[in-house]
């Protein structure tokens, strides 16, 4: 697998590339290296067979056809090993001298060059061997055939032809060889900041992706990265001071001022004056509730993956916050839906996790209508742990449902029902600490009110899980690295 996706990268493409461009370069080079090789010797050979030629025909000149016949005699006696051939015969094809007995098949209405065969069809004695000549008519109607034995020129060819396939093979294991290694190397050197990357998306916005020293492009993108990580660090702390410092500064007085609000609603006797006391603490209280939702939320974005992470059964802790809510949602003659898978593990910190499942069901009792049923239900899926909560409220429109893990974002539809926003961030950061996703769909899609339901997916404790842990406790700095990568990578990480 891990093959596979290293020859879908750019890196190994490129290199696939200048594999086929530098093949096709050396195939070019050795192709015209062969045909002037062969060429010029297939020239030599036709060259000394003209020369035979040339010295056979002055023969004739100066001696008539007795001549030829003692001259190719001679030449055949002083050529034992026939390296040329010879035949002269008659015009109805009679040999009158040569060291082949007769013409090669299909040869005998040719004139010119042919190729052709030494054998037992043209009385040859010796081993097979391959040949090429010239034919020529003499006059008086006589025939020659003059030749040279072309078998080690062939055998040569062929050499060079292997040679050269074997050159071909090698040149193209190599590149490949050498293209795999040079993707291997940039593509390692990419994972480092992918993988640098991931774990500062999971909250670790300490860490920098690390250079080499060699000052080359790779060491300058991962300057650039850093100083932009930095840059985006530096703004985020200071938003997050700004608006962690207003929620601080203004919590105490407003604290000082419900309580006088109160003090006034206890010693005052009118009822109108009573009444606008109450309505003033209770604003108080939202604003409190909203300063603490805002500080609560900042802290656990800062806080990262906590520390405090033990086994924790999804299911007794969704049926404590269901019994919690219980008396609320009878006010609204609602009634919980319960479909608890039992033994559905996660590693976590319970009072976050709580935390979360607590503002889902709040949710969830403050959106559905009186008399309606709130869906609750814990299953393990694959390598997940699922919490899951279904209304049958108002809903959230498809377009928004990216949004409303936003501080102080708001639904139209549900700006007129009491809240601030703020529920859905903490879960979202409660999810991300414990390297959840979350997914919202509609409970009955197509409907006036579709409701929302709301599933939580995070990583099951399972003991390989728990053998992960106990080694990254052992070796922290290199276990730290893969346990994250693996994770994100296993539960796609959607904090919206």
């Amino acid at each position: 697998m891990k093959l596979l996706s290293q020859l879908r990268t750019s890196s190994f493409q490129l290199a696939l590339l200048y594999m086929v461009v530098f093949a096709t370069s050396v195939f070019l080079l050795l192709a015209f290296i062969y045909w002037r090789t062969a060429g010029f010797m297939t020239a030599q050979t036709d060259e000394t067979i003209e020369a035979e030629i040339a010295g056979l025909a002055e023969q004739y000149r100066g001696r008539g056809v007795n001549g030829l016949i003692t001259i190719i005699r001679e030449r055949v006696a002083r050529d034992p090993n026939a390296k040329s051939i010879y035949l002269l015969t008659t015009d109805d094809f009679l040999k009158l001298a040569g060291n082949i007995e007769t013409w090669p098949e299909g040869s005998r209405s040719e004139s010119g060059w042919i190729n052709f065969t030494l054998n037992e069809s043209v009385g040859w004695t010796g081993p097979e061997r391959l040949a090429r000549a010239r034919i020529f008519e003499v006059q008086g109607g006589l025939r020659l055939l003059v030749g040279r034995d072309v078998d080690e020129l062939t055998n040569l060819k062929r050499v060079i032809e292997t040679a050269i396939n074997w050159g071909m093979g090698i040149t193209l294991a190599l590149a490949l060889l050498g293209g795999f290694l040079m993707s291997r190397s940039t593509t390692r050197r990419i994972e480092v900041i992918n993988n640098t990357s991931r774990r500062i998306m999971n909250g670790h916005l300490s860490l920098r992706i690390p250079t080499r020293g060699t000052d080359d492009d790779f060491d300058q993108l991962a300057e650039n990265l850093n100083q932009m990580l930095d840059r985006i660090v530096y703004l985020m702390e200071g938003i997050r001071h700004v608006s962690d410092s207003i929620a601080h500064d203004l919590r105490t007085p407003l604290t000082r001022l419900r309580n006088q609000l109160e003090n006034t609603l206890m010693s005052v006797d009118n009822d109108e004056a009573r009444e606008q006391a109450g309505r003033a603490v209770a604003e108080a209280d939202q604003l409190l509730a909203t300063f603490n939702a805002l500080l609560r939320i900042a802290r656990l974005e800062t806080r990262g993956n906590t520390a405090d992470m033990k086994p924790v059964p999804l299911d007794e802790l969704v049926t404590d916050a269901c019994e919690l809510y219980e008396a609320l949602a009878e006010d609204k003659d609602q009634s919980f839906e319960q479909g608890l898978e039992s033994g559905v593990m996660i590693e976590g910190d319970r009072d976050l996790l709580f935390q979360m499942v607590s503002n889902l069901i709040d949710n969830a009792i403050k959106y559905t209508p009186e008399h309606g049923v709130i869906g609750v239900s814990v299953r393990r899926e694959g390598a997940d742990a699922v919490f899951e909560v279904r209304d049958s409220g108002i809903g959230i429109p498809d377009a928004e449902k990216d949004q409303v893990f936003q501080r102080f974002y708001r639904v139209g539809k549900s700006r007129s029902l009491p809240g601030n926003g703020l529920g859905l961030s903490l879960v979202s950061a409660v999810a991300e600490i414990h390297q959840g996703r979350i997914v919202l769909s509609d409970t009955h899609p197509g409907e006036a009110s579709p409701g929302l339901t709301v599933a939580v997916k995070i990583p099951a404790f399972t003991e390989a899980r728990k053998r992960i842990r106990a080694a990254q406790a052992e070796q922290p700095a290199d276990s730290a690295a893969g346990e994250t990568r693996a994770a994100s990578q296993s539960t796609g990480v959607n904090t919206h």
